[in-house]
């Protein structure tokens, strides 16, 4: 029970904490993750599970409920009297330590349920990190482009300087009015996917679809060595932890099956009103009697408490395959993982050299058609060749964001 009291406070401070440092307006990824946290409603659910699981605790440490028996006679003569009503009060206790074995059981549950919530959460984060790295790309690319149709506008004005001296075709112009058009549609069409991204990351926040969403205007990949541990085992991580409370539940679960196939043990009173028989020969005639009563129940139908301690044995070693189960696909996913990760990092540097190099070749081939000794074909398709690169080396950074926040979610720890 310590250790649940651990967790809620556990829970209790960081929701302190969230409400303390969101009363300024949120504008940063901490910001935005803290009233996730707070208000995403899959963790919300969760939360809820846990605090219902804590519950079970009272219910399995319970004692059954005593049993009155009442009668009533119609004069029903005895040697002590003439017996009027009978009143028996009786309670079961199960063996000794069945109600405290019951309740360990159920608080492992209950930890079980609260590292759900912590897996639940930790996606919750990734899924947030990950929305918010989609929208810098799609806030970038739409960047990159009006920096493009810039470019374009001047190329224009270059081109109409050339074929008003005569040292270019009109076809030229009419290439740069082509390329210019079909990049104020893309910046359109960026725009209108914006707009449902913003929209899907604040209602995972559990916030009105058209907030602001501010998002930093620079992301890096964040070197971590801690992240690339090839050593780790994930023993620590919510979902194992969850099959391994629950193989601990069902362990002691079995102990409490065998505990139940022993007697119960009963004690009560039964008090007998009497009144006064002229028939009694007694000196006791006519005294109402209280008399302590003993019962022992009889499990002799063995077969049932076998299929429960046969049921809870099955169920601890299913639970014991899960867990195993879980960290194979954790490391699966940590493997793949890295590989992403790594992948981006690569790619972001070989996309760096490529843009400084052709941002050279680009220089040379402007210069050299304003000397017309170059054609225009090559400056277009040069600029292009740029902002393909750009674009590339934005949709890396998103993957390797992405890839660090899976990393993170990866290398999640119980608390």
């Amino acid at each position: 029970m310590k250790e649940i009291k651990k967790y809620k406070i556990v829970i209790l401070l960081t929701l302190f904490l969230g409400i303390y440092s969101n009363q300024a307006k949120a504008q940063t990824l901490d910001d935005y993750l803290q009233i996730a946290v707070e208000n995403n409603p899959k963790v919300k659910a969760a939360y809820a599970e846990f605090e219902a699981a804590l519950q079970r605790s009272a219910q399995a440490s319970g004692l059954l409920d005593p049993t009155l028996t009442m009668g009533a006679f119609g004069n029903m003569e005895t040697l002590m009297g003439t017996e009027t009503a009978n009143f028996q009060l009786m309670q079961m206790f199960p063996w000794f330590g069945t109600l405290g074995k019951k309740e360990d059981a159920a608080n492992l549950m209950a930890e079980a349920k609260f590292q759900q919530y912590l897996n639940a959460r930790n996606e919750v984060l990734f899924e947030v990190k990950s929305a918010y790295a989609e929208i810098y790309e799609v806030g970038k690319t739409i960047e990159f482009q009006e920096e493009n149709l810039g470019i374009l506008n001047s190329y224009r004005e270059l081109t109409l300087s050339a074929f008003r001296s005569g040292n270019s075709s009109m076809v030229n112009v009419v290439r740069i009015d082509i390329e210019r058009d079909g990049a104020s549609t893309e910046i359109e069409l960026l725009k209108d996917q914006l707009r449902p991204l913003k929209a899907e990351f604040n209602l995972m926040l559990n916030r009105a679809p058209n907030e602001v969403v501010e998002i930093k205007d620079t992301l890096i990949i964040a070197e971590n060595e801690a992240l690339v541990d090839g050593e780790i085992f994930f023993d620590e991580h919510p979902t194992v932890q969850l099959y391994e409370k629950q193989q601990e539940s069902y362990q002691i679960q079995e102990e409490v099956a065998k505990k139940e196939g022993l007697p119960m043990l009963g004690v009560g009173l039964e008090y007998t009103i009497l009144s006064k028989s002229p028939m009694a020969m007694s000196g006791m005639n006519g005294r109402d009697m209280l008399m302590p009563m003993v019962s022992v129940s009889l499990p002799i139908f063995r077969k049932k408490y076998k299929a429960m301690e046969k049921e809870a044995e099955f169920m601890a070693r299913a639970m014991e395959q899960e867990q195993q189960m879980q960290k194979n696909q954790l490391r699966s996913e940590y493997e793949m993982t890295l590989f992403e990760l790594k992948r981006a990092q690569r790619l972001i540097q070989l996309y760096d050299r490529q843009i400084e190099s052709s941002r050279q070749a680009n220089k040379l081939l402007v210069s050299g058609f304003s000397n017309n000794t170059e054609d225009f074909e090559e400056v277009l398709r040069m600029n292009q060749d740029i902002l393909m690169l750009k674009t590339q080396q934005l949709q890396a950074l998103k993957n390797g964001l992405t890839a660090l926040a899976k990393m993170e979610y990866l290398f999640s720890k119980t608390e």
